[in-house]
């Protein structure tokens, strides 16, 4: 099992690279199965995540060719379902994102509960009833479901929650309908819009893209397409709060400022600055750090779950106290207790809730990252903290931040794998 090692206390300096947008990496694989010809996809981040969704795509019978480091070429001729890998489906949440494009292609098939980040309950019901006004009808067995869409059509849905990944499964399907659907209420993140410009290159018709009403236009016969993934949001600002948080003038390329406003506004509340170019946002080191009275996660464009964890680093070195409320997901609180072992002060007041103290200097202790995001936030912790730290399960974190303690050592960072 693979640690990370970290001594803390060191300031970091340079310039960081953002990848490519893991949450629209995988929803845009999934969606190649809408053709049999050649999609060529560039800007892939080198993530345990994205590998997986490949191996389950070869399982079924994709072929995969790599073009480039981060570019590849996907051929879904010849797909059968019966033969996806099990065992990736169960380790990896983004497979729910299958449901979709295979509904699109086959009448009838057999799909397994997706695994992932224990963060709280995350229902299939909106993907179920978005489906079902579709025509899709999904049966629940023991340990899988079975999806007859014999009968998927174009169709108007107003989703039960703006869950972005059941507006993707409804996009996908839609994409390869004949006819218009109207889906209201749909999420509009960055990496929703990234996937409907990947669906308009397969040859669908959308209007509404980056809002939460989408008109979509399908075909029966999308075709080949070429498109290059997004930056990732997420990951500029967890390094944007990494500068932050340490008073660090890091420098980080591929941060677009429209796909990060409410993060950068709450990170002014907290005393921080920065200089915006074209293509990069550098952290101007604040004097002092002062708390703020509330941190709430909500849906685009405010500010994101994904973010919440490394918002709750930054409170405990800034003055004074600050509530931070994530009420998409209740059980995402659970690097509190880790951050409270290197003497952070926080109490957490319900699932949804939890108040922090600050400023308070850590200590390096034996800590473990429970989930891809509190892993990021842990190594945050680490480098601000006195003494050695070592964090256990970093496999959380390799799911989505690429070789992440090689590209904080050219930053200056005391990191290392074991």
């Amino acid at each position: 099992m693979e640690t990370f090692e970290i001594i803390g206390g060191k300031k970091l300096k340079g310039e960081i690279e953002v990848r490519g947008s893991k949450n629209a990496t995988t929803p845009i694989l999934a969606a190649t199965l809408l053709t049999k010809e050649e999609c060529i996809i560039s800007n892939i981040p080198l993530i345990e995540d994205v590998y997986r969704m490949l191996e389950i795509l070869t399982s079924m019978g994709a072929e995969i060719k790599w073009l480039g480091k981060r570019k590849i070429s996907v051929k879904n001729t010849k797909i059968d379902p019966a033969k996806m890998d099990l065992e990736t489906v169960k380790k990896l949440r983004s497979s729910v994102l299958l449901l979709g494009s295979l509904s699109a292609r086959f009448d009838k098939f057999n799909f397994y509960r997706p695994g992932g980040c224990v963060i709280g309950a995350r229902p299939l019901g909106t993907h179920f009833e978005a489906l079902r006004k579709m025509g899709v009808n999904i049966f629940e067995t023991n340990h899988s479901y079975a999806v007859n869409a014999q009968k998927r059509k174009a169709a108007k849905i107003t989703l039960g929650e703006m869950s972005v990944t059941a507006t993707e499964n409804a996009m996908m399907l839609a994409a390869a309908l004949p006819g218009k659907t109207i889906i209201k209420a749909v999420a509009c993140e960055p990496h929703v819009e990234d996937l409907g410009n990947f669906l308009v290159s397969l040859g669908a018709k959308i209007k509404g893209l980056g809002t939460h009403s989408l008109e979509i236009t399908g075909s029966k016969k999308l075709h080949k397409a070429m498109h290059t993934i997004i930056p990732d949001a997420n990951e500029a600002a967890t390094f944007l709060i990494l500068g932050v948080t340490t008073g660090s003038p890091i420098r980080v390329k591929n941060a677009r400022e429209e796909h990060l406003d409410l993060v950068l506004e709450k990170l002014r509340e907290f005393g921080a600055n920065f200089k915006i170019s074209k293509n990069a946002i550098e952290v101007i080191p604040a004097k002092k750090l002062k708390a703020v009275s509330k941190v709430d996660t909500r849906t685009y464009p405010g500010v994101p779950s994904d973010v919440q964890a490394p918002f709750g680093v930054l409170a405990t070195q800034s003055e004074g106290e600050t509530l931070i409320h994530d009420s998409l997901y209740e059980s995402r609180f659970n690097y509190i207790g880790e951050l409270v072992k290197m003497g952070a002060k926080a109490k957490i007041l319900d699932p949804h809730r939890v108040l922090i103290s600050g400023p308070t200097k850590l200590k390096g202790k034996i800590i473990t990252s429970f989930d891809l995001r509190a892993g990021a936030t842990l190594i945050i912790a680490a480098l601000i903290a006195e003494g050695k730290t070592t964090i256990k399960e970093i496999y959380q974190v390799d799911r989505g931040y690429e070789k992440i303690e090689e590209r904080l050592q050219k930053l200056g960072a005391d990191i290392r794998r074991v």
